[in-house]
Order: structure tokens, then sequence, then C-alpha cells
């Protein structure tokens, strides 16, 4: 054992010691952070950027006084003096109301503009238009406002579970259980991927550089098959708590400094609406088992890794000179992944399906998918019986995945000059006397 923390020692070391290491730790939340900023500014600096005048000779609309915006600007003067003015690029654009213009009936209204004008900014301008023009649909039609605003007015929805156990039985939120299961799902999805890779090139660039010829006199095939998957994997934790660091610290800081009037103009909703809206976001984190999610989530992070390094890892002892040869291999391996991130779609929207139960008990898709089905809740999403079950199915293979890989990285770390294939890597698994 301690030759295999001393291989462990020796990887973490070996790779957080580098530039690359800092760099990409430091700059990535930099990056982050970054993006952010710049969707932010361009939000802000965006949402005045095309204004436009309500030519209105007719004078359809009567009340002007909250017309005049960041987005309209009344004006009674005829087509021909703000087309004038258009002419000139004095304003970006103009909407034409037309004299005796019906609005029950489906005569179109003309917008012209000195620019193309975005998706986005035809639906803004659209909805407020509709907004302006809807108290005179309701005045001509006689609809009382008040109740035209009550028949409006949506049905709220309590979701409640029912359990024997009074302290599991609560509201549902779907969207934060739908948010929380796809993104630690994904989250898993990608460390599987890069850290199994991470370990996959190690592995091959000891073998082609013969440094695995000289370590294997010393240390069994297998104490540094686990030390190399014991220590990249220490790697990976410490790089992503200085990301998870980094990233609160470095958002935290933005928010504080952050002018308020510049966060208004990200969305016309009141300050009492987002206000109402955080607090019963937050409210809705209640229903969540945090505790058990996140003991949950380490142990399917730390499982998936280690079950799909070891793969990994028994592909990196199969490849010689030629670094391509690994795609070949490699793919009995991916396909898993990425069939685990398909079945999430569906497990996040409807954890008791057939599929989503199997994804979540099959140890090759269990750390992704039962993921999704954990932000439902226990037992409202998961029974307990299933999740004790995927735990020790998913220990079961780490422990077959990892005693095949030690016997194949026993063969393959010292052979050299063949083409491998996975019906040679699966005969050095199980062949005898070796």
């Amino acid at each position: 054992m301690n030759k295999t923390l001393i291989v462990a020692k020796r990887e973490f070391l070996s790779r957080v010691q580098k530039k690359t290491f800092l760099l990409t730790t430091i700059l990535l939340p930099l990056l982050i952070i970054g993006l952010y900023a710049a969707g932010i500014y361009f939000s802000v600096s965006g949402n005045d950027s095309f204004k436009v005048i309500i030519a209105d000779p007719g004078k359809f609309i009567d009340d002007t006084t909250n017309i005049n915006d960041a987005t309209f600007t009344y004006s009674n003067q005829p087509e021909n003096e703000v087309n004038q003015q258009l002419t000139d690029k004095k304003i970006d654009g103009y909407i034409f109301i037309p004299e005796n213009y019906d609005p029950l009936s489906k005569q179109a209204i003309t917008v012209k503009s000195r620019k193309a004008v975005s998706f986005s900014t035809q639906e803004s301008i659209q909805r407020k238009f509709n907004q302006l023009t809807e108290q005179k649909k309701l005045a001509q039609l006689n609809i009382d406002t008040t109740l035209y605003n009550q028949i409006k007015s949506k049905t709220k929805f309590d979701w409640v579970t029912v359990s024997d156990d009074p302290k599991q039985s609560g509201k549902i939120n779907s969207g934060l259980s739908y948010g929380l299961g796809y993104g630690m799902g994904l989250f898993i999805y990608f460390i599987l991927f890069i850290y199994g890779s991470m370990v996959m090139r190690g592995v091959m660039e000891e073998k082609v550089s013969r440094i695995a010829e000289v370590i294997v006199s010393s240390v069994r095939p297998f104490q540094l098959l686990m030390g190399k998957i014991i220590g990249i994997g220490a790697v990976g934790v410490v790089q992503f708590l200085i990301w998870a660091i980094l990233i609160i610290t470095l958002s935290t800081v933005f928010n504080m400094t952050i002018g308020a009037d510049q966060v208004e103009q990200l969305s016309s909703v009141s300050a009492e609406v987002k206000e109402t809206a955080i607090t019963s976001f937050m409210k809705s984190f209640e229903s969540v088992n945090v505790p058990l999610l996140a003991v949950c989530f380490l142990f399917y992070f730390l499982g998936g890794y280690l079950l799909y390094s070891s793969l990994f890892a028994a592909v990196g002892c199969a490849v010689n000179e030629d670094p391509q040869d690994a795609q070949s291999l490699m793919m009995p391996i991916t396909l898993p992944i990425i069939f685990g991130i398909i079945i999430l779609n569906k497990a996040v929207s409807d954890p008791y399906s057939t599929i989503s139960v199997f994804g979540s008990l099959f140890p090759l898709t269990s750390p992704i998918v039962m993921m999704g089905r954990l932000a439902h809740g226990v037992p409202m999403g998961v029974t307990y019986w299933e999740l004790g079950l995927s735990l020790l199915f998913l220990i079961l293979g780490f422990l077959f995945t990892t005693w095949l890989s030690g016997r194949i990285y026993r063969v393959g770390i010292l052979m050299y000059g063949k083409k491998i294939t996975w019906k040679e890597l699966i005969k050095w698994g199980f062949q005898k006397n070796i």
C-alpha cells in the first residue's frame, strides 16, 4: 500500500507543480466570470440601442402619459415627417398607426427601421405595443378591465407528495429538481471524460517513453495502476475545489460592485416581483435533502471516476507508439457515458420510467443517471432499495473493472510492437497464470 501511495503522491505533485495546472486552474474561473460580466454588459448596453417612435396622427392611443420610455416615444406627426427623421438618421425606426385603425381587425402595423432588427427586439416591441393597445380593445368590446384581469389570472398549483414518513412528504418543485439533477449529471459526465482521458494519457506516456519498464521493476503493476488513478483523482478534486472557491468569490465581488441601476436594466420585471421570485426560489430548497444529495453526489462522483479511470488505464497500456490506436479502443468505453447523458434527459423529467430505473442501476451509467433521479428526492424520485442497489452495483462494478484492468495492465504495459484489439484485452483479463 505504501508503494501505491508513493506513486499517487508522484502523480499528484508532478501535475500540480506544472505551470499549465496553475494557468488552467486560475484562468478558467476568470474566463467564466469574464464571459458572465460580458453577457451582462452587452445586455445592459444593448437594451436601449433601438428606439422607435409611435407615429399616431389619428390619435388612436389617447393616454400618452406612460408611453414614452426606453423603447417608445409617442408622436402624432404624419408618416412623411417621421419617415424624414428616419432618412436623416435621427431615429432608429417608427411604428405607424394609420388613421381609423381598428385594433380588432387583422390589419398589420408597419414598422420601418434603418437597420435589421433582431428577433428578440421584434418580440419586445410587439409585446409592449400589444400591452398599449390592450385597453383599447377592452373598451371597444365593453369588457371590464378588472374582470378581464381576474379571468387572465392563472390558477396556482401546489404539487405535494404523500409518504408514510411525514419527513418525506412535502411540496414538489419540478423546475428545481430538473435543474439540479441535470446539472449534477452533466458535471459527472464531463468529469468521466476529462479525468478518465487524463489517466489514459498518463499511462500512454509512461509506456511510450519506456519509463514503465523501470517502474514495474520495483512496483507491482496493480500498485502502479491504483497509484495513478488515486493521484490523478486527487488532482481533480483539488482543481475543482479551487475553481469553486474562485468562482464563488469572484461572482460575489462582481455582484457587489455592479450598479443597482444596471441590474434593473437587465429585465423589465419590477423589484417586488424579483424579490418574491428570489424568496420563492430559496424556499424551494427547503424541500431538497441537501446533505443526502451532497453525500450521494460525492459517492457517485468518486465511484464513477474510479470505475472509468481503470478502464481508460487499460486502454492506455494497450497503445503503442501511435496514439490514434486509442481512438478505436476508447469507443466501447465512451458509448456508455454518452448513453448515460441521453438517459439523463429522461430521468430528470420522468424518474420512474423503465429506462431511468435501468440507467440508475447499471454501474456504467448510474453515476450520471442516478443524480438526475436523486434531485427529485428519496423516496419520491428514488426508492431506498433502488438507491441501495445502485450503490452496491457501483461498488461491485468498480471492483470488477479494477481487477480486470489490473490484469490487462500487467501484460499491456510491457507489450510493444503489436496492434491490440479489445478481443485480446479481454483475453489478457481472464487468462490464467499471468
